[in-house]
């Protein structure tokens, strides 16, 4: 009887659906049972569809959801894993483990982008997108399946080939949060001169100047402000790794 029931079910799906369900099969190791929850994993809020009670479809709430799922199971297997690590320490790692930086990674892995439904072109999409449908998705598992699939995926997908403890504890989440730790503690002044550098070619860019204790350390330039201290911090820490990591 169960065999013919998904017969059925598996029959009146629509071709659509069909190589959808086959695609998120493969992404999940297991059969998703709603795919609606899946849809809206992967909408975009460009999309403009609502609900038969006017609510907004897009994967902006299951984000949301999805990333206190994620922080939870990675939250578990660091307090498990290191016994010996205080709340500083768990906290750093997790950190680390659910970096944007990483999520996109993951998400890109994946090719999640590709089932994204939005108006908009995939060549407009920030970053972000591949991290932010990737929480979105560890969102739709939980609803339609509940926490221990969930727990399941992550640990497939996320931790066993991710999370290397080793190798995280000596990874650098922020080149700036670092550079500017080192400086208060050695009690250095430093300043990040941020102004608009646009490239040739007309694209809107944003260079830095940083200077510590008065004097030019680094330069950069990238898309973004934010990022263009980052880069001028990697750049400051590699000059100054010497006296930044003996310290």
């Amino acid at each position: 009887m169960k065999k013919l029931i998904r017969k059925i079910f598996k029959d009146s799906r629509s071709s659509e659906d069909g190589i959808f369900f086959t695609a998120l099969e493969k992404i999940l190791g297991f059969k998703p049972q709603n795919l609606a929850y899946y849809r809206k994993s992967f909408t975009h809020r460009s999309s403009n569809k609502i609900d038969a009670a006017g609510n907004p479809i897009n994967y902006e709430r299951l984000e949301f959801l999805g990333d206190a799922m994620l922080s939870s199971v990675i939250a578990a297997h660091l307090f498990n894993e290191v016994p010996t690590g205080d709340e500083g320490y768990l906290t750093k790692m997790r950190s680390k483990i659910v970096s944007r930086e990483h999520l996109n990674e993951l998400g890109r892995d994946l090719h999640l982008i590709e089932f994204i439904d939005s108006k908009v072109p995939a060549s407009h999409f920030g970053e972000n997108i591949h991290g932010n449908v990737f929480e979105a998705l560890i969102g739709a598992i939980y609803l339609d399946q509940g926490y221990e699939f969930c727990e399941k995926f992550i640990k497939k997908r996320v931790i066993i080939p991710y999370v290397d403890i080793a190798k995280l504890e000596g990874k650098v989440i922020s080149y700036k949060s670092l550079l500017i730790e080192w400086c208060q503690k050695e009690k250095k002044s430093f300043h990040y001169d941020v102004f608009e550098d646009n490239a040739i070619t007309g694209e809107r860019l944003f260079g830095v100047k940083l200077s510590i204790d008065h004097k030019v350390i680094a330069k950069a330039r990238a898309s973004s402000k934010k990022k263009a201290e980052e880069k001028a911090s990697q750049r400051a820490y590699f000059a100054l790794q010497h006296r930044i990591d003996s310290k």
